[in-house]
């Protein structure tokens, strides 16, 4: 399934149990103001909050292939990964700055990505952060 006109919106979300500890992310797709296209999650093994977040918008981007080579609009509640990638912050991190290089390549494949920041309580990005959560109870953390 690829669609080419319509902007694809994703939310992400990273969890950690611990800081570090057991990880997992989340992520959901809508195009435009249509329902919900892929719910996604996965366990990331031990990590940083701050690496999950990162992995979740890697996990997401490298998905995104499959749908669209056209416009991205990520949105997360991570102020650090947001700015960023965004490329108001510098990345200080030597294991962000890896993650952050991943998700720079990652970009190419698509004729423009950006970054949200929203709140925790935005409707998709809770949606993404319940993901994260079930996959962390699923394995048992």
């Amino acid at each position: 399934m690829n669609i080419k006109n319509d902007v694809l919106k994703i939310y992400t979300d990273g969890a950690s149990r611990g800081n570090p500890g057991p990880a997992s992310y989340g992520f959901v797709f809508r195009f435009d103001d249509d329902g919900e296209v892929l719910k996604e999650k996965g366990f990331l093994g031990k990590t940083t909050n701050n690496r999950a977040e990162y992995n979740a918008v890697i996990h997401a981007l490298e998905k995104a292939e499959d749908f669209t080579d056209n416009i991205v609009e990520v949105y997360s509640d991570s102020k650090l990964l947001v700015n960023q990638v965004s490329g108001r912050w510098r990345v200080k991190n030597q294991e962000l700055r890896k993650l952050f290089n991943h998700v720079k390549d990652a970009e190419e494949a698509f004729e423009k990505v950006s970054y949200t920041h929203v709140r925790r309580s935005n409707k998709f990005v809770s949606k993404a952060d319940k993901l994260c959560n079930n996959v962390l109870d699923q394995e048992g953390f």
